[in-house]
């Protein structure tokens, strides 16, 4: 029979157990909080969950159908305030590009000739849309970071945020980039966006925006991948999904940008395609008030689901 010596509590090996322990201990407890928030946004975990939170789903038959406002209305949205952001560049920089020139001539002679115009972006969505959101911590318990109403007043039917990042078709490859990233939405017909603002989401969405420049002029905008985004709208990555105690104020609608939207105004979309090659046109999605919303608000989205 083989014998052991007894450690006792002072020996070197039990005060590594000891210490192995706590680090394990330790680790685990990261994992826990770091999931508590990740779920929040994990969309097989919502899908697990959504016997338990009925009020969190909106049943649409078909992807015409998830539509709260029509395409036209969200156009005119985005092309008022990527105007007045535009404007606001060039009051700013004393230069401006001769194709750009050429807008901003036609919309000065439209409206508001030397008038002042805001100077940062949130500046620029309060005066021209009458609100502002932005990120803060979460109040929904151990979600981590999400997206408020600060300033101002958003009527129901308002386009109030737009998801960022590279859109995927559903035959390209984002296994890499998937890997334990939440900020991957999935649309009806199976187009991915991913917007993670981090790692090696972020090497691929400046990558594919760097590459997809029409001369001078940039198709995407980059700034979201920072904590000071050009255009106030593209944090909709940050709205965390609503649950029975914290019900949906805003709800996800899908939006293809059509091919008469503005060159010089494309420098404020926050998604690009993954793929050069891409024959559809760039796939956006917006979040749309789905009441009247006041300033301190948190947004809370709900998820829909095809019925047949």
């Amino acid at each position: 029979m083989i014998t052991y010596p007894k450690l006792s509590s002072s020996s070197p090996l039990h005060q590594t157990e000891k210490t192995l322990l706590r680090m394990l201990r330790s680790a685990l407890k990261r994992i826990h909080e770091k999931w508590k928030s990740y779920r929040h946004r994990f969309v097989p975990w919502v899908v697990l969950n959504l016997s338990k939170n009925e009020k969190t789903l909106r049943q649409v038959t078909e992807r015409s159908k998830d539509k709260l406002v029509p395409d036209e209305e969200v156009s005119q949205t985005l092309l008022k305030l990527f105007g007045v952001l535009l404007r606001s560049q060039w009051a700013t920089q004393e230069q401006l590009r001769a194709a750009q020139a050429h807008f901003l001539r036609h919309v000065t002679r439209q409206e508001d000739r030397g008038e002042s115009f805001p100077v940062c972006g949130v500046e620029a969505m309060l005066h021209c849309l009458g609100f502002c959101v932005d990120r803060k911590p979460s109040t929904l318990p151990s979600a981590g970071t999400g997206v408020f109403v600060t300033k101002g007043f958003v009527p129901k039917g308002t386009t109030v945020a737009m998801y960022p990042g590279t859109v995927y078709q559903a035959n390209e490859p984002i296994l890499l980039q998937s890997i334990r990233n939440p900020f991957v939405f999935r649309c009806i017909d199976g187009i991915l966006i991913d917007g993670n603002d981090k790692g090696i989401s972020k090497m691929v969405f400046k990558s594919c925006s760097g590459r997809d420049r029409i001369g001078p002029f940039p198709v995407s905008d980059t700034s979201w991948l920072t904590p000071s985004p050009q255009n106030p709208l593209a944090v909709g990555q940050y709205v965390n999904n609503c649950s029975n105690n914290w019900p949906a104020n805003v709800c996800y609608q899908e939006y293809d940008v059509p091919d008469t939207f503005p060159l010089e105004l494309r420098q404020y979309l926050p998604n690009v395609n993954y793929s050069q090659e891409s024959q559809r046109p760039l796939r956006c999605v917006v979040l749309v008030s789905l009441r009247d919303i006041t300033a301190g608000e948190e947004l809370f989205s709900n998820y829909y689901t095809v019925v047949h």
